[in-house]
């Protein structure tokens, strides 16, 4: 089936407050701001027919995983809403929210259902986040785990430091990177960052975790829930909200047979380039008709990637940006890249912030933050060559 552009949108939205650790579980979270979300659309639960999310629980530790406690899969949610859907399909990737929402988007377009709720539900579990409890490491670990590379720091400092050798970048350019989604966090009310910007000194200053990743080049682990509801075009016009259009996507995987943790620049430039023709195909634009472009920063050296590889500037190059100001939000000429305060302004909310920025941008529901051309959004989520991106537009 060939991809309609347009045919899907974003009838509505709800965020739960970003938190180091709710009060009460997490199942009890998703199933209020559930709810909000349909209200906000102006829906009744019972209208609610279709359900799409990715459960993916992201830690590298040995931490137990409780369906409504510590992930919250689509089954349990419509279980715990009363509702016998039509439709229910859990995406199983890296790229899970773009994945969550093509899932949508496809159920919507085939008939499958009619209104689908799409959720992201993230637990940080007590204790070390990426402790590692092995006493003895088998499969692929044991080429790495003894040598104490382990877990995702490793993994995107090996990337990060290949980049800052071949283009001759330095750390100093991606404080940058740091201060502006603190700086556009600091202003959400639900961000775990609410009041909080950060100085280039400070990022400076923090103590490296896995060379040259420091403590703020990675999205600090929280509890968050935040759900959307898609339906057609045509019915969304008759809902409450301005309508946001899916109007393209992108999606990719390795192609090379790695180490799990081993992610070379040029594998993830090759894989990351094909995702991108892919989104420009699927939507008919290039990136020079992006208003809003939300690109992932779940570890911060992701900007740079997803900066060169959409061709948002020259390979290479992407370090010399941000450290001109390339990408300061509150310049008439920055490129808005983290303007809902991504991953690092706001928690490890795996691409809400993205897709949420974009929806609230181009619904003109993003209040003082709302920007004046807003008509064509882009929110990236996990690496290029690990995950996807979408376009997403809205009426003139």
């Amino acid at each position: 089936m060939t991809f309609k552009r347009d045919a899907v949108a974003v009838a509505g939205y709800a965020q739960s407050p970003i938190v180091r650790h709710f009060d009460r579980t997490l199942g009890a979270v998703a199933l209020d701001t559930a709810k909000q979300a349909i209200t906000d659309a102006g829906l009744r639960v019972d209208q609610i027919d279709g359900f799409t999310s990715s459960a993916l629980f992201p830690t590298a530790g040995a931490h137990a995983m409780q369906d409504g406690v510590s992930m919250v899969t689509s089954n349990w949610l419509a279980e715990h809403l009363g509702v016998n859907p039509t439709y229910v399909s859990g995406f199983q990737g890296v790229g899970q929210l773009p994945g969550s929402v093509m899932l949508a988007v496809n159920a919507i377009a085939s008939g499958a259902a009619t209104h689908v709720l799409v959720h992201r539900a993230l637990h940080n579990p007590a204790g070390s986040y990426h402790g590692n409890p092995m006493q003895e490491a088998s499969g692929s670990n044991q080429w790495t785990a003894p040598q104490g590379f382990f877990g995702p720091l490793a993994m995107i400092g090996m990337t990060y430091n290949e980049y800052l050798q071949r283009y001759g970048a330095c750390r100093e350019s991606m404080a940058a990177v740091l201060v502006e989604a603190r700086k556009n966090g600091a202003r959400i009310p639900w961000s775990y960052w609410h009041d909080r910007p950060l100085t280039a000194d400070e990022y400076l200053a923090a103590p490296l975790v896995s060379e040259p990743i420091c403590r703020y080049d990675a999205d600090i682990p929280v509890d968050g829930v935040a759900c959307f509801v898609l339906t057609s075009a045509e019915r969304a016009r008759d809902l409450p909200n301005k309508p946001v259009y899916v109007r393209g996507f992108g999606m990719g995987a390795p192609t090379r047979r790695r180490l799990p943790l081993h992610w070379p620049l040029d594998d993830l430039y090759e894989v990351g380039t094909e995702t991108a023709r892919r989104l420009w195909t699927t939507s008919g634009l290039g990136p020079g008709d992006l208003d809003v472009p939300q690109l992932y920063d779940g570890f911060s050296p992701f900007v740079y990637f997803w900066l060169e590889v959409l061709g948002l500037c020259p390979v290479g190059e992407a370090h010399r940006l941000v450290k001109d100001g390339g990408i300061d939000s509150d310049s008439r000429t920055g490129l808005p890249v983290l303007s809902g305060g991504g991953a690092l302004g706001n928690g490890r909310m795996h691409g809400v912030p993205q897709m949420l920025e974009c929806y609230l941008q181009l619904s003109g529901r993003a209040g003082e933050r709302q920007r004046e051309k807003a008509t064509v959004g882009l929110a990236c989520h996990s690496s290029p060559h690990f995950g996807g991106a979408i376009v997403y537009g809205a009426d003139v």
